[in-house]
């Protein structure tokens, strides 16, 4: 019977191990399946830690917004990977999710649907319901504040304009910008968003506190009503 040596990544070339591959090419040269590899440090008996993380990946159709929503039960269920390991990845992302934030709060001025998305993306990419926040904005379009409103849907009552308007007003807003997330990945707007965006603009209109935009936040992409020409 031939021996078939296992497949652990100290048998392997340098160059093809993660952490040796990072020191000696940079960590642009790493798949993700790579990167995890290096948080997780070992496999199994039957995989080495790369071909594990490339396993976990695939499950999570090779999709890292995807994987963040795994839970530590569900990473726990992959046969090499224990609370330590399940708890590491799971802080990991959510690293990544904090820095991606904090670049978008450097950005203090609105200018385009794009910078509200950039801004409140990070916030979303994980979530299994529905928020809904509201920017405050000062006369030149720079956020004062990013409020998180209510969660759990969006509706008449969950979105209330008394509520928000009463934030802007607190906040010295001129404008304000609404924006919400579909965990569905769906981005068409609802009966309930249009008439609430109906409503909110006309109650900013007797305040003089512009809405001057209500962003639908998907997986990975969005819709404005302003770019839509709704508004």
């Amino acid at each position: 019977m031939e021996y078939t040596p296992k497949t652990s990544i100290k048998n392997w070339a340098n160059d093809d191990k993660p952490r040796e591959k990072l020191m000696l090419k940079g960590r642009n040269s790493l798949s993700d399946a790579e990167l995890i590899a290096i948080l997780i440090g070992s496999g199994n008996t039957k995989e080495s830690a790369v071909e594990l993380s490339r396993r976990i990946l695939s499950s999570a159709n090779d999709n890292l917004i995807e994987l963040s929503l795994l839970s530590l039960k569900d990473l726990m269920k992959f046969n090499g990977i224990g609370e330590a390991k399940a708890i590491t990845i799971i802080a990991a992302l959510e690293l990544g999710k904090r820095r991606r934030s904090a670049e978008a709060r450097e950005r203090k001025t609105i200018t385009s649907s794009k910078d509200v998305f950039e801004q409140i993306y990070a916030l979303t990419s994980d979530l299994h319901y529905e928020k809904f926040w509201v920017i405050l904005l000062d006369q030149a379009n720079k956020i004062i504040r990013t409020v998180e409103v209510s969660e759990g849907g969006i509706t008449g009552t969950v979105a209330d304009p008394k509520k928000i308007f009463k934030l802007a007003l607190e906040g010295n807003a001129c404008n304000i910008i609404l924006c919400h997330n579909h965990p569905s990945g769906q981005l068409k707007p609802s009966d309930a968003d249009i008439k609430i965006t109906e409503r909110m603009k006309k109650s900013g209109e007797i305040l003089d506190i512009r809405v001057l935009d209500h962003i639908i936040i998907g997986a990975d992409s969005y819709y404005s009503f302003n770019d839509e020409g709704i508004f």
